[in-house]
């Protein structure tokens, strides 16, 4: 609050003061009365007035800085209210009171589009638990008829699936604390999964897959270190090169760390876009090669559940040579929380 704004609105009840003043000793003159008490008259009523302008500045400064000191703090700024001092003055209290007011009315609507958005998250995660049912049973059929074209119709069922999947993790990855359960577990089983998963993918597209030092235990949530290889994975076959495709999987490990890397030689991300692999719905070059079509949305889901399972991932990549994607696991202060 600024002093100067406060005085000019005061200037006017100070100016009528005076004019009031003024009039009375008017009034005065004809009845001798002296000079000295004329001024005491004038003045008193307006060092009065000036007094209570001074004290009610004050109170008003102290508590204003107070709220715009406090809102700065706030991270949930709409709470602001639960922190304010038993009101001094009438203004105080009317804001006090609005403020209650606006915060529960805000967190009523809040509420109401929560429930919203659980509902329609509930909704997605059944419906992909009931697709997935008929995609199973379709997987079975071409199973059990391979010819040249259930094949083709089984690669495209897969693409359906991975994309269900995507769907699923992305309708939980904003809850994923509430989904995820930290275990003991080996880098070459989870990696073994992936590969298993993708290996008509990788037959199919003649690429040479190269596992080594995977033998290091990690504290992860298996299910979703697996969703986010996978994303990894089929992105190293979706954008490989026509020839002499290959993918090295490999693992180091430090005092702190174990270092996790994908490494391709596929046809790489141009360094305009390496920065913003991780953004939402960013496809960048690639994304928009004739028969590369994508979402975006798979290295920004596989960052997303990094940040939540405090795994750190990184990409380097160069043009035409290859991409090398390094995901980090701390493992002092899970391996510290398991020895408890």
């Amino acid at each position: 609050m600024k002093i100067s704004d406060f005085i000019k609105e005061k200037i006017l009840g100070l100016i009528l003061i005076i004019i009031v003043q003024i009039t009375v000793v008017i009034f005065l003159l004809p009845f001798n009365v002296t000079i000295g008490i004329s001024i005491y008259i004038f003045l008193i009523p307006i060092c009065i007035y000036l007094i209570s302008i001074i004290i009610e500045g004050y109170k008003k400064k102290a508590y204003y800085d107070f709220l715009e000191n406090n809102l700065d703090k706030l991270q949930e700024k709409y709470l602001i209210s639960e922190i304010l001092k038993e009101p001094e003055f009438v203004e105080e209290k009317i804001l006090k009171q609005v403020l209650e007011e606006t915060g529960k009315s805000m967190i009523e609507n809040v509420n109401k589009y929560k429930f919203k958005v659980e509902d329609y998250k509930d909704y997605i995660e059944m419906w992909i638990h009931e697709i997935k049912i008929p995609i199973a049973a379709s997987k079975l059929i071409i199973e059990n008829n391979k010819t040249e074209v259930t094949k083709n119709i089984g690669e495209e069922i897969t693409k359906i699936e991975d994309y269900i999947e995507q769907v699923l993790f992305y309708a939980r990855s904003s809850t994923v604390e509430k989904d995820y359960f930290i275990n003991k577990c080996l880098l070459k089983d989870i990696v073994n999964s992936v590969i298993i998963r993708n290996k008509e993918l990788i037959v199919y597209n003649n690429i040479e897959v190269n596992l080594h030092d995977l033998e290091k235990t990690v504290y992860t949530d298996s299910k979703w270190c697996i969703f986010i290889l996978n994303q990894i994975i089929q992105n190293s076959i979706k954008y490989s090169k026509k020839d002499n495709k290959k993918i090295e999987i490999f693992s180091n490990e430090s005092e702190e760390n174990v270092m996790l890397y994908i490494k391709d030689n596929g046809i790489g991300i141009s360094d305009k876009d390496i920065s913003r692999v991780f953004d939402k719905s960013f496809t960048g070059q690639n994304g928009r090669i004739i028969g590369k079509k994508s979402t975006g949305m798979g290295l920004y889901l596989c960052k997303k559940l990094c940040d939540k399972l405090d795994l750190k991932i990184e990409i380097s990549s160069e043009e035409n040579i290859g991409t090398l994607v390094k995901i980090t696991f701390p493992i002092n202060s899970y391996t510290n929380l398991k020895n408890k």
